[in-house]
This record gives structure tokens, sequence and C-alpha cells, in this order.
């Protein structure tokens, strides 16, 4: 029995290698593939690091030939997170298209599912409730001014970031109407507990509208821990919903009550609108400004920094890397600019440093570095002197060998008119047509509503990701104010040519050092991972790992969840009565950075999020923790 998780922890080992003579091969020139954090469907997402930036993305891998009649909404997906750009939208930097693969890389978003953190606090405090609400009120906005419908809605959907805020994802079902977003659309699409009734009933119906019912399910489920229309059988959380009937807390104020109630109208011309819930009193408790929904993260503004870094690092004019960059092909030269953007939004230093040197090959960032004498040193290794975009650069007639010039100040941009950027994929017809997963007619079906399990870069505490063993130290850290003080171009090149023999033959190194085999033993069944406190652990009284184990494992075999056993980790699954898989998820007895402390990590790999919640709180009670 084997299941996908996270068994991959090592950046390039012997999978890797086999990888890079595949649809992997154009990935591994630019990122460090390291462990999966996310499953299902046809698709898995791996923690990955950019060469160039040294930043942590997540890369969504989809396999085109599994994904058949859904290939086309993955395009649709991926031609809305293009024309999308907003500071809770997880963001798109990246897109490789194999024969066999489609690679989407995107923002990393450590913190997990907001799902996992609702689990983790039972539900939230009416402030804390408010702050993730605002977020996502703001990107529902910015979405529909876009003319778009996310139209799947939920907690799963909601990533959170190093920072603590959400980003929303999966616009597999959205929709842009090519008649405006009040055109009608048909397609039952969605999760069954967050459809609006209209949906249900199949009856056409308006994209915003029925996004406003799902949030009014999302608010439900971080006030309450549970959601307002539930029930084991779909057909009658479908009645439910038609009721629009819910329980109400006592711990629910009069204001959150009055905001659900306006927002689960069952008629949706009776709901709330997004305009507004921008200003709404319980919106506004504790903020003296309405919600923000423009973008702060406008394509159409290039950063002077990282314009000039780029022109720097790859001995071109400024002009040549602004016109690479605002092509916007979502390329190697997107993914560099927008990572960079990124670093210095967080405070980190604005510098690009040379790939690390494998035992498999070094990807160059520099045009006109050419073979010497080193080729017969170092004929065994494999070297690609160029990327697509320094081979794009040199093949122009004209090269401009100018000094670079910084700009003292920057240009204040205004946060609105995103330009639609351009896109390598062909655009389909499809964008006026509704994708149905998986069926296309809006009969009564609960068929309709199983759309393929949403993938996320879920969150990956250890916090050995990544080791010094694993990334070598930069070879290369460039600073403008540097290259600004260097004298002729020739001497220049010279000295940063000498700098880069002298680093591959470091590299080389330290490849030499790395490809030895250790004679130190890796702990296994005696030696526990030691992570972080997080919101997908939970501390246990119990200060012995193994004792900790062998309570899971006995309380599994009593609840009937099929396990396999590596180490400290247990991958499990549940089937329904007819052997179908309904359920996978890891769960793995760590320690804590606190002394002492011993905890359980779990993370769902497929299966309703909701029925997981309710199978981990009867595992957990269950084990004397």
């Amino acid at each position: 029995m084997s299941f996908p998780g996270g068994a991959e922890k090592s950046c390039l080992g012997p999978a890797a290698h086999r990888m890079a003579g595949g649809d992997y091969a154009e990935v591994l020139k630019y990122y460090e593939l390291h462990g999966t954090v996310g499953t299902g469907g046809f698709a898995k997402v791996k923690l990955a690091r950019h060469r160039l930036t040294g930043e942590k993305v997540a890369i969504k891998i989809m396999d085109k030939l599994a994904l058949r009649d859904d290939l086309p909404r993955v395009k649709l997906e991926i031609d809305a997170m293009k024309d999308l750009s907003h500071q809770h939208i997880c963001r798109l930097y990246h897109v490789i298209e194999t024969p066999k693969k489609i690679f989407m890389v995107l923002e990393y978003c450590p913190g997990g599912e907001l799902f996992d953190y609702i689990i983790s606090k039972d539900r939230l405090s009416e402030e804390e409730a408010r702050v993730f609400f605002r977020q996502i009120v703001s990107a529902i906005a910015y979405v529909h001014s876009r003319g778009y419908a996310h139209r799947d809605l939920k907690p799963e959907n909601l990533l959170i970031d190093e920072e603590h805020n959400l980003k929303l994802i999966d616009f597999g079902l959205c929709a842009k109407p090519k008649g405006g977003l009040d055109y009608h659309l048909n397609t039952s699409c969605g999760s069954p507990a967050y459809a609006a009734p209209e949906l249900i009933q199949g009856k056409a119906y308006i994209g915003s509208e029925a996004d406003i019912w799902s949030m009014g399910v999302l608010l439900y489920a971080l006030l309450c821990g549970f959601l307002p229309f539930d029930d084991d059988n779909v057909m009658a959380v479908y009645r439910k919903i038609l009721r629009g009937k819910y329980s109400i807390p006592k711990w629910l104020s009069p204001s959150s009550t009055l905001l659900l109630d306006q927002m689960l109208q069952v008629d949706p011309k009776k709901r709330i609108t997004v305009k507004h819930l921008l200003s709404h009193p319980w919106l506004m408790q504790g903020y003296s400004d309405a919600v923000q929904w423009q973008s702060k993260y406008p394509l159409g503004h290039l950063d002077e920094d990282c314009v000039t870094e780029l022109s720097v690092f790859h001995e071109q004019s400024r002009e040549t890397i602004m016109e690479l960059i605002t092509e916007w092909k979502y390329d190697q030269m997107s993914a560099t600019y927008l990572l960079l953007q990124s670093k210095k939004a967080r405070g980190k230093r604005v510098c690009l440093s040379f790939p690390r040197v494998t035992g498999h090959a070094r990807t160059m960032p520099l045009a006109g570095l050419k073979h010497s004498r080193l080729d017969a040193q170092l004929d065994d290794t494999e070297f690609i002197l160029s990327t697509p975009v320094t081979r794009k650069v040199a093949s122009k007639k004209h090269k401009n060998k100018e000094n670079v010039e910084t700009e003292s100040t920057l240009r204040n941009e205004m946060p609105f008119a995103l330009p639609t950027p351009r896109t390598p994929f062909v655009k389909s017809q499809i964008e006026t047509q509704e994708q149905a997963i998986p069926s296309q007619a809006p009969a009564f079906k609960e068929s309709q509503f199983t759309a393929v399990t949403p993938i996320k870069p879920t969150n990956l505490t250890n916090t050995d990701e990544f080791t010094a063993a694993e990334v070598l130290p930069e070879t290369r850290c460039h600073s403008v104010e540097l290259d600004r003080n260097l004298g002729h171009v020739d001497s220049s090149q010279k000295k940063r040519k000498a700098k880069i023999f002298g680093n591959l033959e470091k590299g080389l190194d330290k490849v030499i050092t790395m490809l030895t085999p250790s004679k130190k033993k890796r702990c296994t069944r005696s030696c526990p991972r030691k992570l972080k406190a997080h919101c997908n652990v939970t501390i246990t009284q119990l200060l012995n790992p193994d004792q900790l184990l062998n309570e899971i494992i006995t309380v599994l075999s009593k609840k009937h969840v099929e396990y396999v056993q590596k180490g400290y980790t247990l991958k499990c699954q549940t089937r329904s009565d007819f052997g179908r898989v309904t359920m996978e998820f890891e769960l793995e007895v760590c320690r804590l950075d606190k002394p002492e402390a011993v905890g359980i990590w779990r993370q769902r790999l497929k299966g309703d999020a909701w029925v997981y919640k309710r199978l981990m709180e009867d595992i957990l009670s269950s084990c004397q923790v």
C-alpha cells in the first residue's frame, strides 16, 4: 500500500536525477525541489527553492494525461491567475508546460490552510474572525471588479502566509462571463456545503451572488467552528440549504448574527452585495477605514531596484530587461522579477546569486560565458550556460553596454488599472463557457458537486527543510552599489569571470563532499523529528514518543483506519463500505522546540475537510493525550 505524501526530503537525490531526464528537467534548471506538501486529484504540490533568489515557492505539478477533460479547467485557472494580482490572492510566478506535465510555480504560504487553523482554535473570536474576513472581502471585491466569480469559496481554499495574512487560491472553477458579471451562469459547481440555493435548484444564477452566500457559510465556520448546513447525507444538506435555516449559537453577537442573516438569504436578490460589505458595521468595528479592495501590486509599474538588479546580473541594459519583464510571459524572467519584488516587500535585500552546483548540472544566468581551459578539468560536469532569457537577449542585434544608472526615487503608482498580462497559452473559447466537474448539466445530482480535490501548498513544518547540507552558501550577492563603482567594462568582466571560476572550484569541492557517503547513520525509530509549534501540531501530555505512537496505532485499529508506518509517521486512509478510499491523511509523532514536549503533527491529503475534522477530533480524544 502506498500513498502520496511528504516522503521526499532531499533536494536532488536519486529521484530528482531520474526526474531530470524527463519532464522535470526544465523545472530543475530554475528550482531546487524538496518535499511534497500537498496532494489530491491529478496533482501534487512540492516545496521548492528558486535558485537565483533563494526564495521558497510551491510548485503545483499536474499530469496532462490524467487531467484529460479537466485540462481546459487548468488552463482557465492559469489565465485567471495571470490576470489577478492582489495582496490577498496567491501569486502565480511561473508556468512551465512540457508534453506530459504542467508546472505552476506559486507563492508559498507556510501557515497552511485556514481550515486547519479553525480546527486548532475550535472556533475564532469575533476579533480574529473580523481580521480574516476583511481580507476575504478585499480579495473577493477585487476578483469581482475584474469580472470574475470564484465559485469555490471555502476555508480549504484560503492559505495563511508567513505574516499571518490570507491568500485566496484555486481558481479552477472560476467564471468570467463575456457579458459581464451580471450575466447569468448555468453550471452547478463547487462544494455542497457552501453551494447557494439557486445552484442546487439548477437555476441560472449570477456568480457574484453565489459567492456572497459561500462567504456567509465561511464566516459562520470561522465564528462557530462548524458548518451552518451539515449532514452525513448530501441530499439532507441540500434540503437544509434550500430552507436556509441554521442554528444560532449563544456566543454569536447580535451584530454578527445580523451579518450572517444578510449574507445567507435564500433569495439572491435579498442578499447583501460586496459593495455594502466593504463598510458594513460589523466589519468596521475597531477600524476607522472601510475595507481596501484595490490591488497593492499593480503590474503596470516596475520596481526600480528589482529592474536594476536584473540588469546588473544579466549584464544588459535596463531597457532590455524592462522589455522582457513587461511581456509577462510568466517565464523565468517574470518569476525572478516577482520573487525579487516579494523579497523587497518583506524587507530583504534585493540581490541575486548564482545557482548552486550539483552533481547533475549548473544553470548559469549570464550570457557570453564560454568554455575555456576549465573544460579539460571539468569535463565530467554538465554545464547549461544560458537561460531562455539570456539566449533571447544575446540574439538581439544591438547590446547596450552603458553603465547602469539608478533613480534616486521611486515613482508613485495608482493602485488601479491592471493591464492584462500576455499569456503563453492560446486563449481558448472556454472563457465564456462554464466548467462543470464532473458534469455540465445543471441537474440535481450529487456528482455535480464532486469537484477535483483542491491542491494547496500546505504547511511543511520540518525545521531542517533546507539544511546546510542541502543548500550551498551563496556564491554571489550582487550589490548595485558595488557595480556602480566598477571601473572599465572590460576589467569588470574579467574580475567577474575570475570570481565565477573561483566559485565554481569551491562549489565542485562542496559537491565532492556532498556526494561522499556519510558514515553517520540517520536515526529512524529512536529519533522523532523536531518541529516548531504550529496549528497542525497537537501538544500532548505524554513525554515518551514511543508510548504516544503505540497509543495512536491502537486507536487507529479500533477505528478501522488503515495505516502504513514509517518510523514515527503513519500514512492513513479510510474506505467506504464499497471499498473506495474516502480519506487519506498523515499523522506523525514529533518533538517540539519547547523542552520535554511531544506532539502529533497531522495533514489531510484527500477527502472532505469537515469529515476529516470530526475524525481527527475522535482520534485525538480517544488517545490519552
